[in-house]
């Protein structure tokens, strides 16, 4: 078994209550709908080659993957690769899981698309950032497409941003505790779950936050460039007020 690697800032949420209360917030219905607009905006073929970002509990790997591409999937978790792991084995899929901090990890391309999906993309710094989408640029094939779905744009996070907001998640009562904070622009977040029992677990988290003329530069940089922005994965364009992007960004 390899160890564990080099936690970011929010490795802490996902090993807690949170990594369960996160896969009761997705419904089956979206990562239908996210596969399919991966699939399409990748151009994506028998064969092709996927590279899926802190991937969490493998939700687009193994779609993708049953559908008959050939996935990485890359998570610092290893309660989440273990488990891509014994499901891909038990399906005979072609996934490669990789315990790995992804702005550490060596990606083995080319690839033909990679994707950040889940707002995971909000997780670095501009400096981790800028690491990252070198690094990416250089193991995608030459018209391969990196895509990221994120709602810590500042055209969205500032729209859209609450001090307090509280939900049930199924038995658990999940409630946020939000901070907008400046150089650099971030949201730090109490994530307090309450289980039924009562157990309380306050785990602390950060987004960073990036304009898209600030994410335009930082691919550009990396020698990538956006294609498209939707606000829905059946590619409504995106227009200000929108909650949700989906950004398309190509070399």
């Amino acid at each position: 078994m390899q160890q564990p690697p080099t936690p970011n800032a929010n490795s802490r949420l996902f090993q807690s209550f949170y990594k369960d209360v996160w896969r009761k917030l997705i419904p089956d219905g979206l990562t239908e709908a996210e596969t399919d607009f991966i699939e399409e905006v990748g151009r994506l073929k028998a064969g092709s080659r996927v590279l899926d970002l802190m991937c969490g509990y493998g939700r687009h790997t193994l779609a993708l993957a049953k559908r008959g591409y050939a996935v990485t999937a890359v998570d610092n978790l290893p309660d989440y690769i273990e488990e891509i792991g014994e499901t891909a084995r038990r399906e005979a899929l072609s996934v490669e899981p990789v315990l790995a901090d992804v702005v550490e990890a060596a990606f083995q391309g080319p690839y033909d698309a990679a994707l950040c999906m889940g707002n995971s993309f909000a997780s670095f710094d501009a400096e981790n950032t800028a690491a990252l989408l070198h690094k990416l640029a250089a193991c995608l094939q030459p018209g391969g497409v990196f895509i990221i779905n994120t709602w810590m744009l500042a055209e969205i996070a500032i729209k859209h941003f609450e001090e307090k907001t509280w939900l049930y998640v199924d038995e658990f009562k999940y409630l946020l505790d939000n901070r907008y904070r400046l150089q650099p622009s971030r949201i730090e977040t109490d994530h307090i779950l309450i289980a039924p029992d009562g157990q309380t677990q306050v785990l602390k988290g950060v987004d960073y936050i990036f304009s898209f003329a600030e994410l335009q530069q930082l691919l550009e940089q990396a020698g990538l460039s956006i294609r498209a922005v939707y606000s829905t994965p059946r590619k409504r364009p995106y227009v200000f007020g929108d909650k949700r992007a989906y950004i398309v960004a190509g070399k």
